[in-house]
């Protein structure tokens, strides 16, 4: 791996981070948004396991260390701005949101209000 290539070629904003979208591999959903730093990024690819870091606890972190819902790598992608990354992954456990459901998108916008629109696959505080 050449981690320079892999991290010169982002653009990275004020605070050294870029999004980062997780999309399932077969089914194309969108399961969740987070942040990356360098060392996030340069993880990810090593490991083939998704790493962010959070914003709130100021660490990096491991998708799924906690909670076994580990986010396989199978492709990522770097938009054309070099400012957002996509990351084709098989999400392990089915559940990809801290909310215990599929994904981190659940609320659609309908009749005037936001309105959930998946279900809880297994409380939040069974999770973590």
């Amino acid at each position: 791996m050449n981690a320079d290539a892999l991290i010169d070629a982002v653009k990275w904003n004020a605070d050294g981070l870029v999004c980062a979208v997780a999309q399932d591999f077969e089914t194309k959903k969108v399961l969740m948004l987070a942040w990356m730093n360098a060392e996030a990024l340069r993880c990810t690819a090593e490991t083939g396991f998704a790493h962010y870091y959070s914003r709130s606890r100021q660490a990096q972190w491991k998708k799924g260390e906690q909670s076994g819902h580990v986010q396989q790598v199978h492709e990522m992608y770097l938009d054309c701005d070099g400012d957002a990354i996509v990351m084709l992954i098989r999400q392990h456990g089915g559940i990809a949101c801290h909310t215990g459901r599929e994904s981190c998108f659940y609320r659609v916008w309908r009749n005037g209000e936001w309105q959930n629109n998946l279900p809880v696959l297994k409380p939040a505080d069974e999770i973590y």
